[in-house]
């Protein structure tokens, strides 16, 4: 059986030679624009922002963005000094996966037709410590929680099956031990 490579509407491109992938974390004002006036500081510098999470804070007053974003490396100190300047922004800071947690979820819908392939797919499942959160006599849809390796290599696992959609949530982050997020 030859192995195809599963290439879904949220399968991760390699960044080019040039470009570096930056996870930031972004603590603001839970007010109308914030995001708005972020994008404009990465776009006049030529940064895609490849995943975005954001949600109220604690404080309700709050919000904490995490921003994946791609882009030449040369410059993004000084994108990190404008997004501080912005009015609303309480702080912004980079994070490595040395000095934090990141994680993102996914979701992903297949056909399981036989009680041999839910049996089959319920294992792979268990396997990558995911759930089933939907199951039909002909699919499934299972969870999966990690990091980004863990979750592609649960997508190429599944990749057996007849993959109906997936939907993958952006990376979420936060800072090892008593650093500030």
């Amino acid at each position: 059986m030859t192995k195809k490579k599963l290439v879904t509407t949220d399968t991760p491109e390699e960044p080019t030679r040039n470009e570096v992938l930056h996870t930031l974390s972004v603590y603001v004002n839970n007010t109308a624009g914030v995001l708005m006036r972020i994008c404009q500081v990465f776009a006049r510098r030529a940064f895609n922002i490849e995943s975005l999470v954001v949600s109220q804070g604690r404080d309700s007053r709050f919000s904490r963005m995490t921003i994946g974003i791609v882009g030449n490396p040369i410059g993004f100190v000084q994108i990190i000094k404008q997004v501080n300047k912005l009015i609303d922004v309480i702080h912004c800071f980079e994070h490595s996966a040395e000095n934090s947690v990141v994680k993102e979820m996914l979701l992903i819908k297949f056909m399981a037709e036989t009680a041999s392939q839910r049996t089959d797919a319920l294992q792979i499942v268990e396997h990558f410590g995911g759930k089933t959160v939907d199951l039909t006599p002909n699919s499934m849809v299972a969870m999966v929680t990690g990091d980004t390796p863990k979750v592609d290599a649960a997508i190429s696992m599944l990749g057996q099956f007849d993959i109906i959609e997936t939907v993958r949530t952006g990376k979420v982050v936060m800072a090892r031990g008593e650093q500030p997020t």
